[in-house]
Parts: C-alpha cells; structure tokens; sequence
C-alpha cells in the first residue's frame, strides 16, 4: 500500500512538468480542416466530406486546466447512392464549442464540453431545424504552436422536423496558437 500511495504522488507531481500555459494565460487560435460527416437515425446516410474553418480562444484556469469558445464554419450533411441515383444534403453551420480542456501530457490535452450550432445554408428550408446542438468530444496535440486537433460531434437534436435522425460528425483541424 506504501508503495501505491509514493508511485501516485510521483505521477500527480510530475504532471505539473507537462504544464506549457500559466493560470490567466489566453490563446487565440486561428484553424482549418475537414469534417467527415453524416446523419444517424432514419436517414443512415453514408459520410460525405467537408471544410471546417474558424476561431478558438483558451482561457487557462490552471497551467493543466482550460476552457475555450469558438466560431467554426462547418459542411455537414451526407451522401445516398441508391439506384444509380447520387444524392448530397450540404447543409453548413456556425458552430460555437464551448470545451473544457485537460492537458494530461506535455502538448496533449484531452477535450469535452457542448457545441449550439445555427444552419447557415440549408438545401430544405421548411423541413429542416435550423438550431443543432452537439456533445463534442476529442483529443489535441500541440508542438510549437501548431495544434492538430481531433473532435467527434455526438450530435443531440433531429436535423428534420419529421424525421429521426441527427448528425454526426468527425472533425480534424490544424491551428496555431497564439499567445496573448
């Protein structure tokens, strides 16, 4: 038991090495990307690619704990062969991540926290819920300022007024962070 208690107190205190920001420390990162998208549910579209484009600002609560918000342009949708017919719902949206950061490594952190979304071109007006709300989730990697970053969208409202189905999304971007 000794042992177990000097081998957790070694962990907990070298986490602090890993610490790249300080408390009150605000990041600014600028990023582009991709998504690989589609809708659940009813619809079981296949996934369709898109551009993900925007802004983050971090917010450094402790050199191992931050919280961001930011503005991404987002392509959702999805795509449907069936009958020799090809089919794309292109919607796209402003999404606004609100995520709690924990950076457990030097340069890794690991991220979660909730994303409002408003369709800003939309293929259906009437059909379609213009509000989407998401759960993201994912992991980032920095080295030197540059940042790749890897989130899922559990997406948690319907997409259609009608229909069952909601999106979900797997997000990659390369930022660069700057320090204010």
């Amino acid at each position: 038991m000794k042992k177990l208690l000097v081998m957790a107190a070694m962990v907990l205190s070298s986490v602090g090495a890993f610490a790249q920001y300080s408390a009150g420390d605000i990041t600014i990162q600028p990023k582009i990307g991709m998504n690989i998208a589609s809708v659940g549910g009813d619809v079981d579209g296949d996934y369709k690619a898109g551009l993900a484009v925007g802004a983050e600002a971090e917010y450094h609560v402790s050199p191992l704990i931050g919280v961001s918000a930011g503005l991404l342009y987002s392509q959702q949708g999805y795509k449907l062969s069936e009958d020799h017919v090809d089919f794309k719902w292109k919607p796209a949206y402003l999404n606004i991540p609100i995520l709690a950061n924990f950076y457990v490594a030097n340069g890794l952190a690991l991220k979660a926290g909730v994303q409002p979304g408003f369709m800003v071109a939309k293929d259906d007006a009437e059909e379609v819920n213009t509000f989407d709300f998401s759960i993201p989730v994912g992991i980032s990697y920095e080295y030197m300022n540059i940042c790749l970053d890897a989130r899922y969208n559990i997406g948690c409202t319907k997409v259609w007024k009608e229909v069952d189905g909601c999106n979900s999304v797997f997000q990659i971007t390369l930022g660069y962070k700057f320090k204010l």
